[in-house]
Formats: C-alpha cells, sequence, structure tokens
C-alpha cells in the first residue's frame, strides 16, 4: 500500500497511517505484550492478533475511520495505535479515541501526541460534537493521557470482556464551538 495514500495524519514526531497485513509483526509485538495488554486481561494469541487486524481493516471500509498505526517520522518503526473508533454507550455509539504503544515507547509523549492529533481530527476533519475515552479503572496512564487531551471522567461503566467484568471511566470532550 502507498504510504502517501494511507497516512492520515502527521505531528511533529509521529505519523498515523492506515494499518494493512504487511504490519502484522508489529501489530503482534504489541498486542501479545503482557506489559501492554494488562488493560485487556492479558496479551493476545495469534488468532486474536488478526482478528483485531481484521476489525480494524473492517473499519477503515465501513466507516473510513479505525485505530491507525503510529509510525516514528525518524525511523518509519510502527510504535503503537491510535485513532477514532465507534463503541457502545449508553445504548448509542460514540466516538471514542483510543490508543495502544509498544512497552518500549511509554512515558516518552507519544499517546499524548497522537490523542490530540485525533482529537483535532474527530473535530475538524469527521465533525463530532463529543468525543470519548473510555477506559479501565486501573489504566492509570492512559487516564492521564485523556486529561492531558482536554477530557473530563463524566461516568462509570462495566465491560464484560474475556470473562470478567471491568469497571471502566468514561471521558469525554466537546467541540467548544465559537460564535
Amino acid at each position: 500500500m502507498d504510504i502517501q495514500m494511507s497516512m492520515i495524519l502527521e505531528t511533529a514526531r509521529l505519523q498515523l497511517r492506515e494499518m494493512a497485513f504487511s504490519d502484522m509483526e508489529a501489530l503482534s509485538f504489541m498486542l501479545q505484550d503482557e506489559k501492554v495488554m494488562y488493560a485487556y486481561n492479558g496479551a493476545f494469541n495469534d488468532e486474536e492478533t488478526r482478528a483485531w487486524m481484521e476489525n480494524q481493516l473492517q473499519r477503515y471500509k465501513e466507516f473510513g475511520f479505525g485505530l491507525w498505526g503510529v509510525f516514528l517520522k525518524t525511523s518509519n518503526e510502527m510504535i503503537g495505535q491510535c485513532g477514532i473508533t465507534m463503541q457502545d454507550y449508553k445504548a448509542t455509539q460514540v466516538p471514542e479515541i483510543g490508543y495502544l504503544l509498544a512497552y518500549k515507547h511509554w512515558y516518552q509523549g507519544y499517546a499524548t501526541e497522537a490523542a490530540i492529533a485525533c482529537r483535532e481530527y474527530g473535530f475538524n476533519t469527521l465533525h463530532f460534537d463529543a468525543l470519548y475515552s473510555i477506559i479501565r479503572d486501573t489504566n492509570i496512564a492512559s487516564q492521564r493521557v485523556a486529561v492531558r487531551n482536554g477530557m473530563r471522567p463524566i461516568d462509570t461503566l462495566i465491560k464484560h470482556y474475556r470473562g470478567i467484568d471491568m469497571p471502566h471511566l468514561v471521558y469525554c470532550i466537546r467541540k467548544v464551538i465559537s460564535r
């Protein structure tokens, strides 16, 4: 796939672009790492990783957006995923900014940089009035990214995933409309 065709966003240090099956090795490295996937109750196996990729590719077709690969501009290394997905919340679907980075790239500001770019894209290109991040209650690092992205907690919910009930916090930011 042509890199320029699939590029969605660019920040000072990052490019966000649609993933392809050629990104499976980097994706597997992240999704099969226990440290990265603790909020999902454990690392994925090969089958779950492939299903995750197929889900993203389907989202690109269905919505025109999804979780995009996050690539370092300096090396073209895929270091994570960030993007906007539609998630169930209060009997409807809401646009959620999600992010997941390889462990060696944590605590360098990449998740915040990518999430802010997705917020701007969600408001200015996709024209959403509000954006959400739904984060497991134990995932303090992701909660901090949401706060740095201008979001505030507005609700809690329970997600039943991989056989357990997981409390989550719902963060939200609304588009400021200038008059």
